[in-house]
C-alpha cells in the first residue's frame, strides 16, 4: 500500500497497486519535461487535446510559500484547447514506485487532480497517460491572471524547490528544445528576466 495522498473521487485515478505488465505513461508539460524524477524508459513528443498549459495554480510549497505564493503550470480545460509536451513511459517494473513518487510530488496539496488522458504521439501512436490537471474550484486556482501580474509574482517568489523564475526558465528552454512554441510563456520568460536582472 502506498502512503502517498489518495486522489479525490471521480478523478479517473489509476489504482495504487498497478499491474506490473501495464505500461505507465505520464504527460510532461511543465517541470516533468526537465525533472521527471522517475526512471524513464521512453519519451516522445505528444499532443493533448482539450487542455491548455498556463500559470493558473498558486504554489505554496515548491515554488512559493503561503506568505508569498508563486505560480506553477497546470492543465486547464478549454474547448478547442491543446497542449504539446512529452509522453514519458516509466521503466517496466518501476510503475508502482514511479506512481508513488509522482503522487508525493504533485499531490502535495489537492489543487492538482490525477486524470487519465489520451495522448497523440508524433510517431502516430495513441496512448493513455496520467496527467496532473488543475481543480478549478480549489483555492489555489488563479486562471486568467494578467501576464504582467504573473511575471511580477514569478520574479519574486521562492519555494522549497527554488526560485519560481528558474521553474519558468527551465520549462521554456525545454519546450524550445522540443520545437514547441508557447507565446505566453516566451513573453513571460523575457519579462521575468528583465525584472530579476542579470544572474
Amino acid at each position: 500500500m502506498t502512503t502517498t495522498p489518495t486522489p479525490p473521487p471521480g478523478s479517473d485515478a489509476i489504482p495504487a497497486e498497478l499491474d506490473p505488465d501495464a505500461p505507465l505513461w505520464v504527460f510532461g508539460y511543465g517541470s516533468l519535461l526537465w525533472n521527471p524524477e522517475i526512471d524513464v524508459a521512453e519519451q516522445a513528443p505528444a499532443l493533448l487535446q482539450g487542455w491548455h498549459r498556463s500559470f493558473c495554480m498558486r504554489s505554496i510549497h515548491h515554488r512559493g510559500s503561503e506568505a508569498e505564493p508563486g505560480l506553477v503550470l497546470a492543465l486547464d480545460a478549454g474547448d478547442g484547447a491543446s497542449c504539446e509536451g512529452l509522453a514519458l513511459r516509466a521503466r517496466p517494473g518501476s510503475e508502482a514506485e514511479a506512481l508513488a513518487a509522482l503522487r508525493a510530488r504533485e499531490l502535495i496539496s489537492s489543487a492538482y487532480v490525477e486524470k487519465l488522458v489520451t495522448l497523440w504521439l508524433t510517431d502516430g501512436r495513441q496512448v493513455t497517460a496520467l496527467a496532473y490537471v488543475i481543480d478549478p474550484v480549489h483555492a489555489q486556482y488563479c486562471g486568467g491572471l494578467p501576464l504582467e501580474e504573473q511575471a511580477h509574482i514569478i520574479a519574486r517568489a521562492v519555494g522549497g524547490r527554488g526560485p519560481n523564475a528558474d521553474y519558468l526558465f527551465n520549462t521554456v528552454d525545454h519546450l524550445e528544445a522540443l520545437g514547441v512554441q508557447d507565446g505566453e510563456l516566451d513573453w513571460l520568460a523575457a519579462r521575468v528576466r528583465a525584472l530579476v536582472g542579470p544572474a
